[in-house]
């Protein structure tokens, strides 16, 4: 798998982590209680964080993680960070294969149910499952 793919998978578990953890994600022990989807996030921030030899490089991977725990919504800080880990994965190809592993290992899953149930891995509009709804702008 490319790097740009990978990137792109991994964006919603390292968001999820970040938002939990803020900058704790980087250095924080394994947490049985975490669930799944932000314990591989963390994981994810982890092995990206240990493979920085460049100490600028790490430095751009903190500040994007410290930007984005303080607005876990604002889209331009998670943004910053998804840059900052397509960088360390087009630099790396053994890195990128491992996270792709990662990924592929991890038993994060969405599973909708049930009448009107939705699963999104990611949504930037508006889902409305009921009856007669009716959205306005």
């Amino acid at each position: 798998m490319d790097a740009l793919t990978v990137a792109g998978e991994i964006a919603p578990y390292v968001t999820a982590a970040v938002g939990a953890y803020g900058t704790a994600v980087l250095t924080l022990a394994t947490d049985a209680s975490a669930d799944a989807t932000v314990g591989l996030g963390r994981r994810i921030l982890q092995r990206i964080r240990g493979n920085q030899e460049d100490p600028a490089d790490l430095d751009r991977l903190e500040q994007a993680v410290a930007e984005a725990a303080q607005a876990p919504e604002d889209e331009d800080f998670q943004a910053m960070l998804r840059v900052q880990i397509k960088k360390a994965l087009l630099a790396d190809a053994e890195l990128t294969a491992d996270i792709a592993r990662m990924v592929s290992e991890s038993s994060v899953s969405f599973t909708a149910s049930g009448e009107g149930a939705v699963a999104v891995q990611h949504n930037s509009g508006v889902i409305s499952t009921g009856s007669n709804a009716q959205i306005q702008r």
